[in-house]
């Protein structure tokens, strides 16, 4: 197992790190965090040719009149694509999405693309997510999708777009969800057939549940109709933020992740949702499965931690050479405070699972701060690499720099 830190040497702090892989050349590898090192909040990429050994570090330019940028996600589709979703902003006061696309495995990127524009506090476009169809039966392969939640006051909506040039135009926006919810991050997957799963846990105000919209038709149509509310995936506890630990103050949002299985093997087909949930009085991370999006099991815990830790932040992944389904997560499991990156491995489908220790070190989530801190950042990404490998990222603030830092493992 590698574990490397990508970016001690940086100034500032970098969090929010989100990873792509070429399908063809496992020995390219591309993140995105945000990242702090030059002063403002900014989209910092980081490139490894040799398959994670080494990286390159850089920061991709705002838009001309945004001052900063966030969250943001990358994906891949073939031969050398890469595309990047990120929501910029003008101080705090403006949410726009816009995208970035290389040709060339990240050496250069095109301009920035305006994907959705944001206006203030009243339509505030935020964590966005994107998806490309490189499903080898799919005949919307190379499709783009990018998922994101206008906020507004106490309420939300996900709402979806599609770019059939790979990122360097978009169609218009379709919303996924009810505007009278309350949600998070978007989630998004694409299927065998090329099926866009296009899913989101709503939290409030009544019945937090798990939810999913699928288009059969490359992005154009998504049913069932939002008139009669999504398909039902699970019940959702969401996990209380900050979790009930002494100095713990970080915030933890109750996401949803999919991933679908669009190898040849026996599972292929198959559809999984990951998110943590509280619903046994501890938070823990929780999976459906489905053989086509309508019909879910009952939700399982796949951790293996003992009672009363917390489990949190799952990014999901499912490899399309083998369909070997891995889930990365935080755990406190070692001394209850501490916290460890561990994956969550099943090779029959989901049957069963065995977990495995990330992180060679446990780290302190505040790391150097006098106080405890607020943010480590909202999610953290797990990828395959060819032949059947675990590729993923995190944020940790390991010793000796003990600043946030991205950190990539197999």
């Amino acid at each position: 197992m590698v574990v490397v830190n990508i970016t001690g040497a940086l100034a500032g702090n970098q969090f929010e790190p989100s990873i792509a892989v070429n399908t063809l050349n496992p020995n390219i590898l591309c993140v995105v965090a945000v990242d702090t090192s030059t002063g403002p909040t900014l989209t910092g990429f980081y490139r490894s040719i040799d398959g994670g050994t080494t990286w390159s570090t850089s920061i991709l330019p705002n838009p001309p009149g945004y001052a900063g940028a966030e969250a943001p996600t990358i994906d891949y589709t073939f031969p050398s694509t890469f595309i990047v979703t990120v929501h910029v902003f003008n101080g705090f006061n403006d949410g726009t999405i816009v995208s970035y696309t290389s040709f060339d495995d990240g050496l250069t990127w095109q301009p920035p693309v305006i994907v959705q524009a944001g206006y203030g506090t009243v339509i505030h476009n935020d964590e966005p997510l994107i998806a490309v169809d490189r499903s080898p039966g799919s005949p919307y392969r190379g499709n783009a999708y990018v998922g994101y939640t206008p906020l507004a006051t106490t309420f939300s909506a996900i709402f979806s777009q599609r770019s059939l040039t790979q990122g360097l135009n978009w169609e218009a926006p379709d919303r996924q969800s009810s505007p009278r919810g309350t949600h998070d991050r978007a989630a998004l997957a694409v299927g065998f057939n090329g099926e866009v799963y296009a899913g989101y846990i709503i939290t409030g105000p009544a019945s937090p549940s798990a939810l999913l919209r699928i288009s059969y038709d490359g992005g154009i149509n998504y049913q069932p109709s939002i008139e009669r509310q999504s398909t039902f995936i699970a019940s959702v506890v969401p996990s209380p933020s900050p979790l009930p630990v002494p100095n713990y103050q970080f915030r933890v949002q109750t996401n949803l992740n999919l991933a679908a299985d669009i190898s040849n093997g026996p599972f292929s087909g198959t559809v999984y949702a990951v998110w943590n949930d509280a619903r046994n009085g501890y938070t823990d991370v929780f999976l459906s499965e489905s053989p086509d999006g309508l019909l879910w099991s009952d939700p399982v815990s796949i951790t293996s931690a003992p009672v009363g830790t917390q489990n949190f932040f799952p990014s999901i992944a499912v490899s399309p050479y083998t369909g070997t389904i891995r889930v990365i997560y935080y755990s406190n499991q070692i001394d209850g405070f501490l916290l460890d990156v561990y994956v969550a491995e099943s090779f029959n489908g989901g049957a069963t699972f065995t977990n495995r220790r990330l992180t060679t070190t446990s780290f302190n989530p505040n790391g150097i701060s006098p106080v405890p801190t607020v943010l480590i950042g909202d999610y953290i990404t797990a990828q395959t690499t060819a032949p059947d490998n675990l590729a993923a990222v995190w944020m940790a603030t390991t010793l000796p720099t003990g600043k946030l830092d991205v950190y990539f493992g197999t």
